[in-house]
């Protein structure tokens, strides 16, 4: 079956941000990458920032729709497995969204205009630890954290380690990042231990 020219555009934008950078991708380069004219891709897309935030929420691992069941089911399982799949899913988005976003950094005229276009839009990096301050403060309604626990330190700490991962380890030793299933549920383990009400296992 014939992918969509929506699809074709999406998939090319993706691969395009990822070799060569969002800042380097352009409406033109994805167009001739997806085999469509720019004015297609402009039909579908009415900027390259909105075509970056659908790669971001259709072609990479998924943390806000996670974060919006935990808000809306607090206390469902326990913390420590909630706040084990929370990291593991951020540690893989930040990993591969990585290296798309970070030739914004080379050109801080270029990221100031992107940052705007996220700020209209609704959207932006900041947005994660807004979802998972929501999630904490919910389970600390629920009574499952301690009442003077800072949710939006504990929410910065989980994802900043989680960021820090995606480029951290390179020039280690190994050179590799450390597994991401044991790397998320040591965060979950280590956070857990400063916030919540006993063990994590309520």
């Amino acid at each position: 079956m014939e992918r969509t020219a929506r699809v074709r555009i999406l998939d090319a934008a993706h691969q395009l941000m990822l070799t060569v950078g969002l800042a380097r991708a352009t409406t033109k380069e994805i167009a001739k990458a997806a085999g469509c004219s720019e004015a297609a891709l402009y039909k579908y897309f009415p900027s390259k920032e909105e075509l970056f935030i659908h790669v971001l929420g259709e072609r990479l691992p998924q943390l806000t729709p996670l974060l919006r069941s935990l808000v809306a089911e607090p206390g469902r399982g326990t913390l420590e497995e909630n706040l084990t799949a929370i990291a593991r899913q951020a540690a893989l988005f930040y990993e591969q969204s990585f290296p798309i976003a970070a030739s914004l950094y080379a050109e801080q005229g270029l990221k100031k205009r992107h940052d705007n276009a996220m700020r209209t839009m609704g959207s932006g990096p900041h947005k994660p630890i807004e979802g998972l301050d929501a999630y904490l403060r919910a389970e600390q309604d629920a009574g499952r954290i301690r009442p003077g626990a800072d949710t939006f330190a504990a929410a910065s700490l989980l994802l900043g380690a989680c960021a820090q991962r995606a480029f951290a380890y390179e020039a280690s030793p190994t050179g590799e990042r450390p597994p991401v299933d044991d790397f998320a549920a040591r965060l979950a383990r280590t956070l857990l231990s400063g916030i919540s009400v006993a063990d994590g296992s309520a």
